[in-house]
């Protein structure tokens, strides 16, 4: 009896211990890792989609759909133009219009230096560049620095070729409906009709219309205005200089504004060395791209602002911009300039409905052409992960409704953060 007591309470311990080791007994990992986006990228409203997800805590690509092809990337292709920006000129660079004494008296010559803020608009009047100079000052310097009658204005925007100001490209409905002026280097307020506004009417001589807008500030009405140039060592007689481009790169993001890219392109490329040409443009950017580590190769750069269908960057090759980005100090003005999702920029007024758990976690570039919609930035994920992300939506039919979707899709990699996985 007593070795049947015996065997029994042994056998009691044992079961006891094995039910102790069944409890301790780790979950299978797979269920503790799985999150996939692959049906959110398959929504219609992305028409073609292409896209890919870096995690940057591993540095592992965790989703990709077409990512390392080179395609369309509408307005995030500003963010290449905004990084050469920062490369070629710097933060702190100011663009400079000035004013100089004419080869006769009583003329005077208007240069413009490719500063596309420049506002007619007057003190304590907003314009849609925030601190933009203004003509009025201009030609306050121009009335204290010069005595007798002004009879003639010379317009000068020989910065760059004035005739190389509109790319075969682009619709010239972007400029009539007001989201694009002519590439030149000397406009006013963009060349908009009202002075104030992003989408405005744009004419079709961006520097005759500055020379109006300048003889209405000096208050002249029986003057000549020719355009031509200023003649060499000429007496400066007033200057007024631009936000730095620091400021000037942050608007130009956040408000996706197209004559800004241009102008600062063009800039870029004569302080490169170049000619100022639109053709210039993709040595000049891949030159200072290649400068912070990026391969460039299949990256095809026809504007400065993303509105040709023929630029082109893989999906990869932005999310790796966006990692320098974030990663790089110098190029702190280019993340300032994201925007956040519902709340500033060209977000301010997405992710609502079910994408609403994510305002305030995406930073992100926007775009948008007649054949695409695109969304791509920098993702702080419900579960502290970050990840950084590059969404195209391509066709001939794709809608507005392809924001949404994009919304949708940025909005799943916050709920998978370092759960994500393709599949």
């Amino acid at each position: 009896m007593g070795r049947v007591k015996s065997f029994l309470a042994t056998a009691s311990a044992f079961v006891l211990l094995a039910s102790a080791l069944v409890v301790v007994a780790p979950a299978p990992a797979q269920a503790a890792s799985s999150c996939s986006i692959s049906g959110l990228a398959n929504d219609s409203r992305l028409a073609s989609f292409s896209g890919s997800v870096t995690n940057l805590d591993t540095g592992k690509v965790v989703f990709s759909r077409s990512g390392t092809k080179a395609k369309r990337t509408a307005s995030v292709l500003k963010l290449l133009t905004a990084t050469a920006a920062i490369k070629v000129l710097g933060p702190d660079y100011r663009l400079t219009t000035k004013v100089v004494a004419g080869k006769k008296k009583g003329t005077i010559v208007l240069v413009g230096g490719g500063d596309a803020t420049l506002s007619r608009t007057a003190k304590g009047s907003s314009s849609f560049y925030p601190g933009a100079p203004k003509l009025a000052d201009l030609a306050a310097q121009v009335k204290a620095s010069t005595s007798g009658k002004i009879t003639k204005i010379v317009l000068d925007s020989t910065y760059w070729d004035s005739s190389d100001a509109w790319d075969s490209t682009w619709k010239r409905s972007e400029q009539t409906i007001g989201y694009l002026s002519e590439v030149t280097a000397l406009q006013v307020d963009g060349d908009r009709a009202n002075p104030s506004a992003n989408v405005s009417h744009r004419s079709t001589d961006p520097v005759k219309k500055a020379g109006q807008y300048f003889a209405k500030a000096l208050g002249l009405k029986n003057v000549t205005i020719v355009k031509g140039k200023a003649p060499k060592g000429a007496k400066k007689l007033a200057s007024v200089k631009s936000q730095p481009m620091s400021s000037l790169i942050k608007t130009m993001l956040l408000r996706s504004d197209g004559s800004l890219a241009e102008t600062i392109g063009r800039v870029v490329s004569k302080k490169s060395g170049a000619d100022g040409s639109a053709k210039s443009l993709e040595k000049v950017f891949l030159t200072a791209l290649k400068s912070y580590g990026l391969n460039t190769k299949g990256v095809n750069i026809r504007d400065a602002s993303g509105l040709s269908h023929v630029n082109a960057a893989s999906p990869r090759f932005v999310t790796k911009l966006l990692t320098k980005i974030r990663s790089t100090k110098s190029l702190k003005p280019v993340y300032a300039g994201l925007s956040e999702s519902g709340k500033t920029g060209s977000l301010a007024w997405r992710f609502t409905g079910s994408s609403a758990v994510a305002r305030g976690h995406v930073l992100a570039k926007t775009g948008w052409i007649d054949t695409e919609y695109s969304l791509a930035g920098i993702v702080h994920a419900k579960d502290g992960t970050t990840l950084v992300f590059a969404f195209y939506a391509i066709g001939s039919r794709v809608t507005v409704q392809a924001q949404a979707a994009l919304d949708v899709l940025a909005t799943g990699v916050y709920k998978c953060g370092g759960r994500l996985a393709d599949s």
